[in-house]
């Protein structure tokens, strides 16, 4: 195949394949001197391979690598680049279509604007309608109001029971209304951004929404990118831009684009903007938020473009006054639209099982009916044939026809077994518990006067379950603000809390604080923290450093001892220590006014920066060769030879700098594992830093330590000629570069350490803690690198000393041993069934703490792996005995299953580098592969998809916008919250709809189940038991109050203690207060207590009456129905942990309105007036006023009342502990030490040290020797401005913005 080379306009050859989607060149050489791969075609196959390749040189075993790959007729196809971008030609864009359903098309190039409401003016009502119906309960409902418009089989007009059933759906619809509502606010906020659009020759101010592909956008600093846009130029030096990514990967350390050399150099005004006529052709639209391939061809050249090159929708233009781009990607198209994921409608469990209890309810109903209409035409022919003078009654009707009629008839009378009204009072539950969370102070956040709020009203109960919580790092676990904590210098500690020594009778007596000099270790003495007194004593008197005009005014870190030893300047290792601090770094300044603004690539070298200037040690300015720094008041200038820069394999930078004497010095600083290695010798000085290290660690501070040697002239001639030699290599370049770094960066010599903070949030360990105890396992899925993603855990202690911690290389040998095992069991002819697969999956070991550390990189082999396993059938796979679709699916999941088995059965779950749709695909995979129930907890945009994928999302009211808590089902102002919100709202909720379903079930079943019976006695003619109105008023007014205050109020321990014993919130998870046992020790308790009733009173009806009743119909009746009403009430009575005023009323309120109602539905006017629906004339007054009939009534309340209290007493005298006895049990043992919320909480033993405090991308060090990022005043800003009024400076160079977090 033929290659043709390309000569870019910087110098960089770039050789192009034609039909491939690779580039490579000096990029590529680059990539490969680091030991990376060039960037391949998106669609490729998985390999095991890829899976133990990972800084391993490892792969799985033969087996898992041949199913993957067995045969080399599998090949790789590139990517289809058939997305065409022409600049300023939206003509061309917009006669494009593509198919989208059936024959239907659409546009192929979308518009910007975005839509994410469900509903609209024309689709709400019959879409939610469709959503309604989805629940079971609607679809009975309205086919009971069926069967009563036909008047032969009906008991009540059918608009009595279409009139409820109408207001439910109004209440639901109304909610789901004002959320789309919301929704719809916040696409008419985005979409009316305003932007600057290439319009003809010029710039205009448009929306968001008008925007095109192919349109170029002018671009503001402080701006977020409209859409996905191929960066043009900029204002900066170079054309970079830097953009702050927080709402796609969760880092707010800037990152820097730049553009391609050819448009940086042609496009510099508004006409050539407008003349630019060149042409991407580019991938397909897709969610891979960290790739893009393409080219641009222009002027007959076609130039290479990839990730470096693209700003994505959603991101922040910071630290750059204005940039251009071409629009790539609009709306819909963009990367981060592509990964946001679409609006599901939740249901909670106990919302599936009632869809089923339903069904279960009618099956029976059905049965029930069919049985009864059997019996009663039986019955109707015997009675015929016995009372053939009655055949005139019967001649228009046969047995047959009557059991028809009645089928129907008893289906309907049995129909209020499933009360309509039980799902209108489950509304209000709903609503009134999520009004108790919106008004809880314990969750209110005073500082910014933010409440919590539910924002979903029909997820309560189902905080009571959760097993899952999937949390965001930055902005959710942590504030991302560094402060400058401790440091070891020489010997000795230094900062807010530090290790002294004091002799016992000086302990408590004294307010000083002292340092420990290393010569005081070897003599014993104990080692004390001394805590908040003291330093609010330093804190003040460490207010008077006079030698810097810039010092910060509010200093984290304050210590009178170091600032001494700083002002005395007597300390050699201190002055090089601190100048270090000032030198070894990438931090750009800027005047503003008398006040230096420091732009800081990653908040930690911030961090040290601040630190060194509240020391004295002041950095001012920088230009392409050269560093000033102010030394305790005297200015002194360095000449920077050369800067080592920082990557993940080197863990470290380097600054070699020229000081005004004359003296070559190289400053470095690192992560201890490699720095240590790099000592020149170990003596005590170093024994003792890393004692500090330890100390560091086990308060999860981010530790450096800092290092520096001399270095001579000949030494650095050689050196440099080197160097020069292999920056001019076009292969290897990158790896002979990191051998002359290794080579410079030996014999060091310490300096010290530096300890930084990485603040979390108030509670957060403490928080995960009793989540952990709750039998909640916590992930956390971030887009930050590993080593701050690891550092987190530790700090909020979801990582542990005694844990062992899987990474990619042990992961992989785990499922590849697995994989063996499966393979094996397949090739011997067995099948995969899921029994044999849930014996062989890997688990962690029962006797060891495991934690899981994966990158999103990894987790995308695996997860192609079982796509392709899924996909391939045919030839590939006639080897396997099994081949069937279902083996395939089968073998399909075991990779996947095999994955979430191993990190379901780990203590932790740690994934870095994640895409907001891989976040929510790992979501998918455990509600999938555990049918858990999964909580997502985020603040920005890219946990969006994440938020909405989980069964429950919470919105954090962070820094990084609304997004999260717009999608979200429960919004907080700060993690801590989410233990109140989970042990006591939401273990009250399941409790309260569990026993509202439980007695709910009861008492329907405990009164209404006697008509059944009465059915038996009376031919079977489906003739009601109960008046009319007690039926009407039964679920209504008669027994609703008393389960109403039960599911609004009951508590079965306080919030206190549930927060206390965590361990209660298990019963949820377990299900254990409503399920099928419990549903049918329900049902049956119901029939018993309908039996009794109704056979009691038939049994005294029988055979005698009292003084007044006369054993009529009608008191019967009553006598029934007040028998099962105070059993119902009783019940409730007995099972009421949490008593109230209101509880009382409720209960009373109920009696007294069934004798209300009684007296108004049986008085003799009522029934003269309407006798055919006021049929009961005086039956209450008659009845419930003889004595014999009371006693009947008592009885049957004894009898049904007796089991309840028998089951309770065995219950506590055999032991089986109710939940408040586990309680007492539990505290009359050793009391636990209470929780503190504490900045730092130490750890036992430390054997894995703290990340070291980098968390900025390679490059910066680059583009400052290089000089790209130091702005030549008067040029380019001026022709790109406008506006802007030229600068004039005597200086050739300035320093300009650089990142900030």
């Amino acid at each position: 195949m033929a290659k043709r080379l390309l000569a870019l306009p910087d110098g960089a050859g770039v050789t192009f394949i034609p039909g491939s989607s690779r580039v490579s060149g000096a990029a590529g050489a680059t990539r490969a001197g680091r030991g990376q791969q060039p960037p391949a075609a998106p669609h490729r196959c998985w390999s095991p391979n890829d899976l133990g390749t990972s800084g391993t040189g490892r792969s799985l075993p033969g087996q898992l690598d041949r199913l993957v790959h067995p045969s080399t007729e599998l090949e790789e196809h590139p990517a289809a680049f058939t997305w065409e971008v022409r600049a300023n030609d939206r003509n061309y864009h917009m006669q494009f279509k593509k198919k989208f359903a059936f024959c239907l098309t659409k546009k192929k190039y979308e518009g910007n604007a975005i839509k994410t409401a469900k509903y609209n003016v024309f689709t709400f009502l019959p879409l939610n309608l469709y959503e309604q119906f989805h629940r079971m309960a609607n679809v009975y409902f309205v086919f009971v109001i069926l069967l009563q418009t036909f008047p032969e089989i009906s008991t009540l007009p059918w608009y009595t029971l279409l009139f409820p059933l109408s207001c439910l759906l109004t209440i639901r619809g109304l909610r789901d209304l004002i959320d789309d509502i919301g929704r719809h606010q916040s696409d008419r906020n985005i979409n009316s951004r305003p932007c600057e659009i290439l319009s003809g020759k010029s710039f205009r101010w448009q929306k968001w929404r008008d925007i095109r592909v192919g349109d170029i956008v002018r671009l503001h600093k402080e701006s977020f990118v409209p859409a996905d846009m191929l960066l043009l130029c900029s204002s900066e030096p170079s054309s970079l831009c830097y953009v702050e990514t927080a709402d796609i990967d969760g880092e707010t350390n800037l990152k820097f684009r730049q553009a391609l050399l050819v448009t940086h150099q042609e496009l510099v005004s508004e006409e050539s903007m407008a003349a630019f006529d060149g042409r991407v052709t580019c991938e397909e639209p897709n969610s891979r938020m960290h790739s893009f391939t393409g080219t641009l061809a222009w002027r007959g050249q076609t130039h290479s473009l990839d990730s470096e090159r693209i700003l994505l929708r959603g991101c922040k233009l910071r630290n750059t006054d204005v940039c251009y781009g071409l629009v790539i990607y609009a709306g819909f198209d963009s990367k981060i639209m592509r990964n946001c994921g679409k609006i599901k409608r939740k249901k909670t469990k106990l919302d599936c099982m009632m869809d089923r209890l339903v069904i279960i309810i009618f099956l029976v109903l059905l049965v029930t009916s069919l049985c009864l209409a059997v019996a009663s035409g039986f019955w109707a022919k015997m009675f015929q044939e016995k009372h053939s003078y009655l055949s005139a009654f019967y001649k228009h009707t046969t047995p047959a026809q009557q059991a028809f009629f009645n089928f129907w008839g008893f289906t309907i009378l049995l129909s209020i077994i499933i009360p309509m009204s039980m799902y209108i009072t489950f509304e209000f539950i709903y609503l009134v518990n999520s009004f108790f969370i919106n008004w809880d102070l314990e969750m209110y956040y005073a500082v910014k006067d933010i409440p919590a709020k539910a924002r979903s009203t029909s997820l309560n109960d189902q905080l009571g379950q959760i097993e899952y919580i999937f949390s965001d790092k930055t902005g959710t676990l942590t504030q991302n603000v560094m402060s400058f904590k401790k440091c070891c210098i020489n010997g000795t500690i230094y900062g807010n809390f530090w290790w002294t020594q004091v002799q016992a009778q000086a302990v408590g007596t004294s307010s000083h604080r002292y340092v420990t000099p290393l010569s005081r270790v070897a003599r014993g003495w104990t080692w004390l923290l001394i805590g908040a007194k003291a330093a609010a004593a330093i804190g003040d008197q460490g207010s008077g450093l006079t030698w810097s005009c810039h010092r910060e005014k509010k200093m984290d870190f304050c210590d009178t001892m170091l600032l001494e030893a700083a002002r005395r300047d007597s300390d050699p290792v201190l002055r090089e220590f601190l100048r270090l601090l000032a030198l070894c770094h990438t931090v750009m300044v800027e005047e503003k006014g008398d006040q230096l603004v420091y732009q800081a690539a990653s908040p930690d070298e911030e961090a040290l920066v601040l630190a060194a200037r509240n020391l004295g040690y002041i950095f001012l300015s920088r230009t392409q060769d050269t560093i000033t720094i102010s030394e305790l008041g005297m200015k002194r200038t360095y000449k920077v030879l050369a800067m080592l820069d920082f990557n993940s394999d080197r863990k470290r930078m380097s600054v070699l700098v020229r000081d005004p004497q004359g003296t070559i010095r190289l400053y470095t600083k690192g992560a201890d594992t490699v720095i240590l290695e790099r000592l020149q010798r170990r003596g005590p000085n170093e024994t003792f830093t890393e004692m500090a290290l330890d100390r560091f660690a086990e308060e999860t501070l981010r530790t450096l330590c800092l290092a520096s040697k001399e270095v001579s002239e000949a030494e650095y001639s050689v050196w440099s000629r080197r160097h020069h030699e292999a920056s001019i290599l076009l292969q290897d370049r990158a790896r002979e570069l990191d051998k002359l770094y290794d080579e410079m960066e030996q014999n060091l010599q310490l300096l010290g350490a530096t300890a930084i903070e990485d603040k979390l949030q108030d509670g957060v360990p403490e928080t995960i803690q009793l989540l952990k105890l709750g039998n909640i396992k916590v992930w956390v899925l971030t887009g930050d690198k590993q080593e701050t993603a690891m550092n987190v855990g530790y700090a909020c202690k979801l990582l542990t000393d005694d844990m062992e911690i899987l990474e990619e290389k042990k992961i992989s040998e785990i499922l590849g041993a697995f994989w063996v095992s499966t393979s094996s069991l397949a090739g011997s002819g067995e099948p995969l069934c899921s029994g044999r697969l849930s014996q062989q999956r890997p688990e962690a070991s029962q006797h060891k703490k495991r934690a899981l550390v994966i990158s999103g990189d990894f987790l995308d082999k695996i997860l192609q792996a079982g796509q392709v396993l899924k996909e391939k059938k045919g030839r590939l796979w006639r080897w396997l005995p099994c081949c069937g679709a279902t083996g395939f699916q089968e073998e399909g999941s075991v990779v996947e299953k095999a994955f979430v088995d191993l990190a379901t059965s780990c203590q932790a779950v740690i994934c870095c580098r994640v895409t907001p749709k891989q976040k929510a695909l790992i979501v998918q995979l455990v509600q999938k592969h555990t049918k858990a129930i999964t909580l997502a907890i985020g603040d920005g945009a890219n946990d969006v998809n994440m938020i909405k994928t989980a069964d429950i999302g919470v919105g954090i009211s962070g820094l990084e916008g609304m997004q999260a808590v717009q999608c979200s089902d429960y919004a907080l102002a700060q993690f801590s919250y989410l233990q109140r919100l989970l042990l006591v709202h939401g273990r009250w909720a399941y409790l309260r709809i569990c026993k509202f379903l439980r007695y709910f079930f009861y008492k329907t079943f405990a009164g209404l189940m006697a008509q059944v019976w009465f059915a038996f006695h009376s031919g079977f003619t489906a003739q009601p038991l109960y008046e009319g109105w007690f039926l009407a008023l039964y679920n209504i007014f008669y027994t609703a109050y008393p389960i109403l205050s039960l599911a609004l109020l009951e508590q079965d321990v306080s919030a206190k203690k549930s927060l206390e014993f965590p361990e209660l919130y298990m019963i949820g998870q377990q299900d254990e207060l409503f399920n099928y046992r419990v549903f049918s020790i329900t049902f049956l308790h119901g029939v018993s207590t309908s039996l009794a009733s109704f056979y009691i009173a038939l049994w005294a009806f029988e055979d005698r009456v009292g003084s007044r009743a006369v054993g009529d119909y009608e008191s019967f009746a009553v006598t029934v129905a007040t028998s099962a009403l105070l059993s119902v009430l009783m019940e409730i009575i007995l099972d009421t942990k949490f008593w109230t005023l209101l509880s009382f009323l409720m209960v009373t309120t109920s009696l007294l309105l069934f004798c209300l109602f009684s007296f108004l539905t049986q008085t003799i006017d009522a029934f003269r007036i309407a006798p055919a629906i006021f049929r009961f004339p005086d039956a209450s007054r008659n009845a419930l006023t003889d004595p014999y009939v009371l006693l009947v009534v008592l009885l049957s309340l004894v009898v049904n009342t007796i089991p309840s209290l028998t089951i309770r007493l065995y219950c506590t005298i055999a032991g089986k502990n109710t939940i408040q006895h586990k309680i007492r049990l539990k505290a009359k043992r050793e009391p636990e030490p209470l929780v503190e919320l504490r900045a730092h909480v130490p750890r036992g033993s430390f054997h894995h040290r703290s990340s070291y405090a980098f968390s900025h991308q390679e490059g910066y060090a680059g583009l400052i020797t290089r000089g790209d990022s130091l702005r030549s005043r008067g040029t380019r800003s001026t022709i790109l401005h406008p506006d802007a009024a030229p600068a004039v400076s005597p200086s050739p160079l300035s320093p300009i913005p650089s990142p900030s977090a």
